[in-house]
């Protein structure tokens, strides 16, 4: 029997499910890791790049931290961008051993813009260097790092994003299922991708970019999630973005709910504003060159979309339940039961599985219970995204967990 909804709801149910399937079967592709010869001799400079908006209480730490990697000390130079900071964040920066640019624009605030200022310094002095590494000021990396990026370099690869780690895991519950949250996208997306030949994304932070995309292309990302702009950017020219697994970042995860909300809605409207703009050029630039790759990142910039259409769907599913009414035809009620049991079963234990090879303290384990928490308060998220998707305004984040490396890695 046809209903008069089947034209719009039997297509939502057919885009649901080939979505889901297709990124179960690329999660699964996250277990397991391809083998790696590495070039281990340094070979690459490195300016690293540290966009500061008064990170006072955070900045010596990573500076100290970054004086202290791994790597050569002639191959590698430490900036900071005091971007129109109102405390002390430059003297302090500065006293660590950065080499520090103070900038001023209060029509343009953001990373984006200073990200862009700070790479038309850059290729304005001396000394030029083979790559950019980024990092946020309450950032602390890993000691081979930069080791970690030579290798990827040395092999061919233009953009690289490091391994996305947490520096509060455990502080409270929100920065807890933040950081399982961040722990399973690194394996069953962004190693997962790597292995089967996708594109990464860049992670905001912890990522490297070689000067010469940078000069050929320019950076031109100034929008809310400047990393996402530049990663479809460089995708739509046939430059993917590689995954180096052994380079960590530890990144502050925010302490409340409320923080955490307003940096997931900046990273939904800022997602909604690149989808928009990036996903017709990006369909025509993958057909063209027959890229897959390419319109495997059209997925990727499709997810908040999909996330609404889905609420929709259970929003009319549980309308034509409880009024006993029918409305429209359910396709999943002719799938074969087997294949959505696994498809289901499998969205939780892929994250038990992950956390079982990272090796977690049994505090995460708790915050694993609580960890649909964060994953459905996504829902309203999007859907403010989606109505706020124009507006530009950037959200800084307050970081004060002012930890040492040696802290970390105990």
């Amino acid at each position: 029997m046809t209903y008069a909804l089947d034209y719009i709801m039997l297509p939502i149910q057919g885009i649901i499910f080939l979505f889901t399937v297709y990124y179960f079967c690329i999660g699964v592709c996250g277990l397991w890791r391809r083998k790696e010869v590495k070039i281990l001799v340094p070979e690459k400079s490195f300016a690293v790049i540290i966009a500061a908006h008064n990170e006072k209480a955070v900045i010596g730490q990573l500076i100290d931290n970054l004086g202290q990697l791994d790597y050569p000390k002639n191959l590698y130079d430490i900036f900071v961008i005091a971007d129109n900071c109102s405390d002390n964040t430059a003297q302090i920066a500065s006293v660590h051993g950065a080499i520090v640019h103070e900038r001023t624009d209060k029509e343009k605030h953001g990373k984006g813009f200073a990200m862009e200022w700070m790479f038309s310094r850059l290729f304005k002095m001396q000394r030029q260097y083979d790559a950019v590494a980024i990092f946020d000021a309450d950032n602390l990396v890993d000691k081979r790092f930069l080791l970690e990026m030579n290798n990827r370099l040395c092999k061919g690869d233009k953009l690289i994003q490091g391994y996305l780690d947490a520096k509060n895991p455990y502080d409270t519950w929100i920065s807890g299922t933040f950081a399982i949250s961040f722990w399973v996208i690194d394996h069953i997306w962004h190693l997962a991708k790597t292995n089967i030949g996708l594109s990464s994304v860049l992670g905001g932070t912890g990522m490297c970019i070689t000067t010469d995309v940078l000069h050929k292309y320019g950076w031109g990302a100034t929008c809310l999630t400047e990393d996402m702009e530049f990663t479809m950017k460089a995708l739509t020219e046939g430059i993917k973005t590689t995954w180096a697994h052994d380079a960590i970042v530890y990144d502050e995860k925010p302490l409340t709910f409320m923080q955490s909300w307003r940096q997931r809605k900046r990273w939904a409207q800022g997602q909604f504003d690149v989808a928009h703009r990036f996903i017709p050029k990006m369909i025509k630039a993958g057909i063209k060159k027959h890229d897959i790759r390419i319109l495997d990142g059209c997925m990727h910039l499709l997810q908040p979309h999909i996330l609404m259409i889905s609420t929709i769907f259970v929003i009319m599913s549980y309308i034509q339940m409880g009024f006993g009414i029918s409305l429209f035809t359910n396709i999943y009620q002719f799938l074969p039961s087997s294949l959505l049991t696994v498809i289901t079963l499998g969205q939780y234990v892929l994250p038990v599985i992950i956390l079982l090879k990272i090796r977690v303290r049994l505090k995460a384990w708790f915050y694993l219970i609580l960890y649909p928490i964060f994953i459905y308060s996504w829902i309203p998220i999007v859907f403010l995204g989606f109505l706020h998707r124009n507006e530009h305004e950037w959200s800084h984040t307050q970081h004060t967990r002012a930890v040492s490396y040696d802290d970390i890695v105990r």
